[in-house]
C-alpha cells in the first residue's frame, strides 16, 4: 500500500481536468509511453483507457478502468498490467483555499504486486508515486498558467 500526498497550486477544477482528459496521462503517469485509447466515456465509470507502458525497451500494453467517478473530487481506478496483475488507485481532491491538496491511495489487487507486498515494493511505489504527483502538479499548473495567458481565469478580489 503507498499513500501520498501533494499540494498542488492551482484549483481542484484545474487538477480535475487533467484527470479527467485520459489524453494527458501520459504526460504526468510515470511509465507510460504512449495512449493508445481513450474510452470517449472517460472518466465515467467502467470507461477504459488503453496505452503503452515500460521502461527502455521493455513495454507492455496496459488498461486501465474507471471504478469510481465523482466529478471534480475521486477518481478510483483499476490499472491492469499483464501478466503483473491489477491495482487500485485513488486520488482524492481536497480544495485547500485556491489550491489543491490531492491524496493518493494505491494498493494491488492481484499478481506479483499484491504477492511480493514488502518494504522494497512500498519503497519503490512511494518514489514512483511521488514522481507521478509532481508530474500532475506540473501539468495541472501549467494548464492554469496557459488559461491565465488567454484571459479564461477567474478573476479574484
Amino acid at each position: 500500500m503507498a499513500r501520498r500526498q501533494q499540494f498542488i497550486e492551482c484549483p481542484p477544477q484545474q487538477v480535475w481536468a487533467v484527470l479527467a482528459d485520459g489524453h494527458s496521462y501520459a504526460q504526468w503517469v510515470v511509465g507510460t509511453q504512449h495512449i493508445g485509447h481513450v474510452d470517449p466515456r472517460w472518466p465515467a465509470v467502467g470507461a477504459v483507457l488503453r496505452y503503452q507502458a515500460g521502461l527502455g525497451p521493455f513495454n507492455i500494453h496496459d488498461m486501465t478502468v474507471v471504478r469510481i467517478c465523482e466529478p471534480g473530487t475521486r477518481l478510483e481506478l483499476e490499472a491492469k498490467a499483464d501478466p503483473f496483475g491489477a491495482a487500485r488507485i485513488a486520488l482524492t481532491l481536497i480544495p485547500w483555499g485556491d489550491n489543491t491538496l490531492v491524496l493518493l491511495d494505491e494498493h494491488p489487487l492481484t499478481g506479483a504486486g499484491a504477492r511480493l507486498q514488502g518494504p522494497a515494493s512500498e519503497l519503490l511505489l512511494h518514489l514512483r508515486n511521488r514522481r507521478l504527483l509532481g508530474n500532475l502538479a506540473r501539468v495541472a499548473v501549467g494548464e492554469q498558467h496557459q488559461d491565465t495567458a488567454s484571459g479564461s481565469a477567474p478573476h479574484h478580489w
